[in-house]
């Protein structure tokens, strides 16, 4: 059976990644909206929200709290809380958690520190027996990309932290999954990446040929644990 993926862009170059033939293979088609470009205040967005089978709200370089400025974000929280409220399947992605969370009532806010680089995730006992345990396989490293950070929604399972960030990974119920960090990175292709960030990049003082080579490191390894974490939620929200 045919199934919609709606996913929202902040960036042209931050899509599904390494998500996208996950669900490609499941039999999904995949329909991309470009948040500030096409316009999330109409019936018809609220539509397409309401109607696709899952929607992914995927990562960017503003804040959740930043609607004086991009005015778009009132819309895209009024349809995220939407979503949630009706209990249809959403992943969010680094913005889009933060998107969760505060469409949940919750506050976002600048983080302790900015997370740019590889490094693991630590597991809560929840997240250790949670979808995400593939990743045990690429001893739980992951790209993180962000300064912000955010309260756990209330009724979320909190899946895992970094040292520095607790809230990185939760899980509402069996239909919604927060990822503060990337787990769809593609390795190939960091550098639309580094060239689309590099002001971010030299600001926060991050040495590029170190990001480079983690990702070399890690970017295969990435890869296949994510596949593996995607495919078994998709199992679990009953889309596959």
């Amino acid at each position: 059976m045919s199934r919609t993926c709606l996913a929202l862009q902040h960036l042209s170059f931050e899509d599904l990644g390494t998500l996208e033939p996950v669900l490609r293979q499941a039999g999904f088609h995949i329909h991309y909206r470009q948040a500030g470009v096409d316009d999330l205040s109409t019936e018809r967005a609220a539509k397409e929200w309401a109607e696709a089978d899952l929607v992914v709200v995927l990562g960017g370089p503003i804040g959740v709290y930043e609607a004086d400025r991009y005015p778009f974000i009132s819309d895209e929280l009024a349809l995220v809380k939407a979503r949630l409220q009706a209990q249809r399947p959403m992943v969010g992605i680094c913005l889009g958690a933060q998107m969760m969370a505060a469409a949940s009532g919750e506050r976002v806010y600048p983080g302790p520190a900015k997370e740019i680089g590889w490094e693991p995730l630590i597991p809560t006992d929840a997240g250790a027996s949670s979808v995400l345990q593939a990743l045990g396989s690429a001893q739980w490293q992951v790209l993180h990309w962000h300064g912000d950070t955010f309260d756990l929604p209330d009724g979320a399972t909190l899946l895992a932290s970094t040292r520095r960030v607790k809230n990185q990974v939760f899980s509402i119920g069996q239909h919604a999954l927060g990822l503060q960090c990337h787990l769809e990175v593609d390795g190939k292709q960091i550098e639309r990446w580094l060239i689309g960030h590099t002001g971010e990049l030299s600001a926060a003082g991050v040495d590029l040929q170190q990001l480079r080579h983690d990702t070399r490191q890690w970017g295969e390894q990435l890869r296949d644990a994510a596949q593996t974490v995607f495919l078994a939620w998709l199992t679990q929200a009953g889309l596959v």
